[in-house]
């Protein structure tokens, strides 16, 4: 878990190609309540369209991605290890990973989920111009902006400036939904949930994190994510193929 503070703020930078991310995507998918088709859980959309006036919420005016060059019609300006831009800032990305390692901190041998490269999965997830990816893109776009409002009216600074019990205290607050979380809490309550599932789904699709797709145990990778077991892999070629990101996923 990272330490932060004004002086000397933390800023996750990933260290993954687009290939592998892309690859990650796919396994994503592939896992997923949400397919790349569209479709998402009920208590998603119940959250979406919670129009509650208790406590706080950001107005803000999400654009949809429109980018071209993906599927089965690849725009050829488009670099091939590029089918669409990655679409969340320098401090959103940050925000992503002080909040996933929350969810998924360093335990002993076993690496945060920042350490996994989870943010730049999250990024690539909320940047795909599939209908799944941009509803899940408008809850999590919120959910950023309202974990640095909360943080501002408590103490002042936004989130990633915080002291690790001035986090907490936020976190609490927001990371445990249930029937019982205050009104004004239900909202981001539901938002956050939908995030934490996407950080777990990601962190578990990680060859460190699923043994299911591969699992190496404590051997460090070296080069490239070494990929799933043959009976995964198969499915993951078959989501690849079925979105046209074949030849990106498994471009040289």
């Amino acid at each position: 878990m990272h330490h932060h503070d004004r002086n000397n703020p933390y800023q996750y930078k990933s260290g993954m190609t687009r290939r592998e991310s892309l690859k990650w995507l796919g396994l994503l998918a592939a896992g997923s309540a949400v397919t790349l088709s569209g479709g998402c859980s009920k208590a998603l959309e119940a959250g979406v369209a919670d129009k509650s006036n208790v406590g706080h919420w950001p107005a803000l005016n999400i654009k949809p991605v429109t980018a071209t060059g993906y599927g089965t019609d690849p725009n050829m300006i488009m670099p091939p290890q590029s089918p669409w831009p990655l679409t969340l800032s320098a401090a959103q990305l940050t925000l992503v990973a002080i909040l996933a390692d929350w969810i998924v901190p360093r335990e002993g041998d076993i690496p945060s989920a920042s350490e996994l490269e989870v943010p730049a999965v999250i990024d690539e997830w909320v940047s795909a111009p599939y209908e799944g990816q941009q509803r899940d893109r408008i809850t999590i776009l919120h959910a950023l902006a309202w974990i640095d409002d909360e943080a501002q009216l408590r103490f002042k600074a936004k989130f990633a400036a915080l002291s690790r019990a001035q986090q907490q205290a936020i976190i609490d607050d927001i990371a445990y939904y249930s029937d019982d979380t205050p009104e004004q809490f239900k909202r981001i309550g539901k938002a956050f949930w939908r995030f934490k599932e996407l950080v777990l789904g990601a962190f578990f699709c990680s060859p460190e994190g699923c043994k299911d797709i591969g699992y190496l145990g404590n051997v460090p990778i070296a080069g490239d994510y070494p990929g799933p077991n043959a009976e995964a892999k198969a499915h993951l070629d078959k989501v690849l193929d079925e979105l046209g990101l074949s030849s990106y996923a498994y471009q040289d």
